[in-house]
């Protein structure tokens, strides 16, 4: 693989150069606000490692994806690609063991699932699928099944891991338009599916801080 060959997956980019994506740059501050946000929440509460570790991951999200929407190249799609999947597979851990409170064996088999379907589902779709997008589908699922185990607890993580399935729902549709709707709206739809996804996390990150500590603050 050529890590600095040139990558055009996006409506907005016309052609090379830094600048060649300015809405999609730009709006990747919404996962730096997210996380700076969540970190003086977690100041106040006196939050363990781990949520200080997936508030970490959320900042670095927002500094990959800057890099892949300014350099967009083979390395630059790693650093985007990497951080999100490292923040998936975490949350998720995180959620099952706080808030659903499974036991490690089956938090394994979780994420192994998650893995092998994940694996299955990018194997099988066809290239340029939802522009891309179907590789979220499995993430978007799990967290609507976590969702769904908490209504059936009553457990008060609901509303906020809820309501980010939901917009991460929406955020996935912006992202598949961007090129399907690029000759009616040049600028494209991607930075959409940021800002959304900034305050996917953001909701995630408030339902850790305020639900997922081992013990009250």
């Amino acid at each position: 693989m050529d890590w600095f060959a040139p990558i055009d997956s996006y409506c907005e980019r016309l052609g090379p150069g830094l600048l060649a994506e300015p809405l999609n740059a730009a709006s990747n501050a919404a996962f730096i606000i997210a996380a700076i946000w969540a970190a003086r929440a977690a100041y106040r509460r006196g939050s363990e490692p781990v949520i200080w570790l997936l508030v970490a991951l959320v900042f670095v999200i927002g500094l990959g994806s800057l890099a892949f929407h300014t350099f967009a190249n083979g390395w630059s799609a790693l650093a985007d690609v990497l951080p999100i999947t490292l923040f998936i597979y975490g949350y998720l851990a995180f959620a099952l063991r706080r808030f659903l409170r499974f036991a490690w064996w089956k938090l394994a088999l979780a994420l192994g699932a998650l893995f092998l379907i994940t694996y299955a589902v990018e194997s099988v779709l066809p290239p340029g699928f939802m522009n891309g997008s179907g590789a979220y589908l499995p993430a978007l699922v799990a967290s609507m099944l976590v969702s769904l185990q908490l209504l059936r607890q009553g457990h008060p993580a609901l509303l906020n891991v809820g309501l980010a399935s939901i917009i991460l729902f929406l955020s996935l549709i912006f992202r598949t338009a961007d090129i399907v709707l690029c000759s009616l709206v040049p600028i494209g739809t991607h930075f959409v599916w940021h800002i959304l996804n900034g305050v996917v996390l953001a909701l995630y990150l408030e339902a850790a801080i305020r639900y997922g500590q081992r013990k009250p603050s």
